[in-house]
């Protein structure tokens, strides 16, 4: 429980053991409550883009190179890599500027405006990151499915007869499924992450409202 909910709890209880707080007061801890959570908004992204560096650089042995040319998908990936890490440091930006702008705010009116732009551009964070996962993985399947010579060798066996089908049925089924764990393990993190976050800056800008009426 915050500071203003145990305000809101020691009125009911005792309207005259607790002086009141202006509308003002009220306004200043909500401005400091969501420039707080904004500024945690900009670190944790900040954060995020060090740690996926850091497990790249560390796992991105000449053997991952060696196969994503076999793939024939090594210039797309960069490709991929560098328009990521672009869109990435425009969100991060965002990210920043929406904080410098909350700091700066001076009214009720702004401070509104202000979290709700905050939100929509952490949902459209968090979806930009997920379909650029969902994205990945589609090249990198349709990769492998027509490149690995593993996969190829065991379609050629099975060519012709029933077991064809059901090594097809099998591998699209645990692709599939490795996908949805995958998807559902980063819908989780942002979900937890972010999604605590908005959900704070959403029940400040609900108290701000009460003041603006």
């Amino acid at each position: 429980m915050d500071e203003l909910d145990l305000l809101k709890k020691d009125w009911k209880k005792n309207d005259t053991q607790y002086p009141k707080i202006s509308e003002q007061e009220i306004y200043a801890m909500l401005h400091q409550k969501s420039s707080s959570i904004v500024k945690w908004i900009f670190v944790i992204s900040v954060l995020e883009i060090l740690l996926w560096s850091a497990i790249s650089y560390f796992t991105a042995d000449e053997n991952y190179f060696k196969t994503l040319e076999n793939y024939h998908i090594d210039t797309l990936m960069k490709i991929f890599t560098f328009v990521n890490y672009g869109v990435i440091a425009v969100f991060i930006f965002l990210f920043y500027k929406n904080f410098k702008s909350i700091n700066t705010t001076d009214s009720v009116k702004s401070l509104m405006k202000s979290i709700l732009k905050t939100r929509k551009t952490v949902q459209y964070y968090i979806w930009y990151n997920l379909s650029m996962i969902g994205l990945t993985f589609i090249v990198i399947m349709i990769a492998t499915f027509k490149y690995d010579n593993r996969i190829n060798e065991i379609a050629v066996k099975a060519s012709g007869s029933d077991s064809n089908t059901l090594f097809w049925i099998v591998l699209f089924g645990f692709t599939i499924l490795f996908f949805a764990i995958i998807f559902g393990l980063f819908w989780l993190f942002y979900r937890l992450i972010y999604g605590y976050l908005l959900r704070r800056l959403h029940k400040n800008y609900e108290e701000l409202k009460k003041i603006d009426l």
